[in-house]
């Protein structure tokens, strides 16, 4: 649907339509100005999603590091370039530890892609929306409890004054989307279990000749527990995220195995995970992970068993339920998904997922023009909580509630000296 069709049918069935001068604070017809922060690969794969797929457009950069800062500079301009749209300013580039806080206050800019490791997002995104900013930020919204517990009141704050969104883009890939919806219409009737699994190959290395130890884990920070959340928190809480929007809930225990059996890299994440989930009304998550080596294998699927049928959501392959109701997605006039088994560390994914970040990205600007502003901070931190759940378990090798995580108050030191970096 595009712009001039939601208008029209939401005038149709009575939507309120504010004016862009109501609904944010630039000009009627003005396109939403976005500011990237963090310009590593997914930052650039997403916000490059923004300018190709929505009327936003990419006016300011903000990253930590000069290298990042400048690749970002001449991809934009040249994505620009090709929209007609003028190349990045230099006096809208931001850099060091305080950049962030240099693009909040920026008053060329409406809208801020918060694409920084996983530590800092809710701090990134409390300046965001202090500074009045809509925001759109990657998960997880938070790696420890407190951090959740921080974007919740941020979330608050920003109810029915800007848009918040989580950057769960697998909800809005089509055949998913559809899927789930089925589900939730009653095809399988009851649900009894879940069986799903992330398997994937190890994150890519960096190294720099004159690094310092602190820029090394910064520039590799998804091997640090710390400051990525570990792989169950920054890369499986898509499944785990799924799981809890298929069963409309979160779960209310866990236990949990792993450990680190495989990678020799210089961090402390966890190289697999095996997690049992209990949610309300008895149902069960059965989910596990795996993230080393460089054979490109990647694997991921979820299972859906209920009493009518099972449903099959994988990122490539068939999205399917089988049983009473059976169904395939088959787009018209296209056939079949295949499996590919593809990794895309940036998320720029085919098949099933091919069309999520382009749907992801639209919803949230269609929420700032509409007025209608989303707050998926609730969401967000659930997720963030289910898969630290896994985590806390798995660390400690017992059971432990829902109630247990949030009274333990877990709380990551980053232990790290930003300002050599400003």
């Amino acid at each position: 649907m595009d712009r001039r069709d939601f208008i029209g049918g939401a005038a149709a069935s009575g939507i309120m339509i504010l004016s862009s001068r109501t609904a944010f604070s630039y000009e009627a017809n003005s396109a939403v100005r976005i500011g990237l922060l963090g310009c590593g690969s997914r930052g650039t794969t997403v916000a490059t999603s923004f300018a190709k797929n929505t009327p936003a457009r990419i006016v300011a950069l903000a990253d930590l590091f000069p290298d990042q800062l400048a690749a970002a500079k001449t991809h934009f301009d040249q994505v620009n370039a090709s929209l007609g749209v003028p190349a990045i300013d230099p006096s809208l580039m931001f850099r060091g530890s305080h950049a962030f806080e240099e693009l909040a206050a920026s008053k060329a800019v409406d809208s801020i892609q918060i694409s920084t490791p996983s530590w800092f997002h809710v701090q990134h995104l409390d300046a965001a929306i202090a500074a009045g900013k809509h925001a759109y930020c990657e998960k997880p919204l938070g790696v420890d409890v407190a951090q959740t517990q921080h974007a919740l009141e941020i979330g608050k704050r920003a109810q029915g004054r800007v848009s918040l969104d989580v950057g769960f883009q697998v909800r809005s890939a089509p055949p998913i989307a559809e899927v789930v919806r089925r589900i939730h219409a009653g095809d399988l009737g009851k649900l009894v279990c879940i069986s799903a699994h992330y398997n994937a190959p190890n994150a890519v290395s960096h190294s720099g000749a004159n690094w310092s130890a602190d820029e090394f884990r910064l520039r590799n920070w998804l091997w640090d527990r710390v400051l990525s959340g570990d792989i169950l928190v920054e890369q499986n809480i898509h499944v785990i995220d799924l799981c809890n929007w298929i069963i409309g809930a979160h779960p209310i225990k866990a236990t949990a195995t792993g450990g680190r059996n495989a990678v020799t890299h210089a961090g402390d994440t966890w190289d697999n995970y095996q997690v049992i989930y209990t949610y309300p009304n008895g149902v069960h998550l059965s989910f596990s992970s795996t993230q080393w080596g460089n054979n490109g294998f990647f694997d991921v699927t979820e299972r859906v068993f209920g009493e009518k049928g099972i449903a099959e959501a994988p990122y490539s392959g068939p999205v399917r339920i089988i049983g009473d109701n059976a169904w395939e997605w088959k787009p018209e006039g296209a056939p079949a998904s295949t499996p590919s088994a593809t990794f895309a560390a940036n998320g720029a994914f085919t098949d099933n997922l091919e069309f999520a970040d382009r749907e992801k990205d639209k919803a949230f600007i269609e929420s700032i023009a509409s007025g209608q502003f989303h707050n998926q901070a609730q969401a967000g931190v659930d997720s963030a909580l289910s898969a630290m759940l896994g985590r806390m378990a798995g660390q400690l090798g017992r059971e432990v509630t829902w109630d247990d995580q949030l009274q333990h108050g877990e709380q990551y030191q980053m232990n790290i000296n930003m300002s050599p970096f400003g």
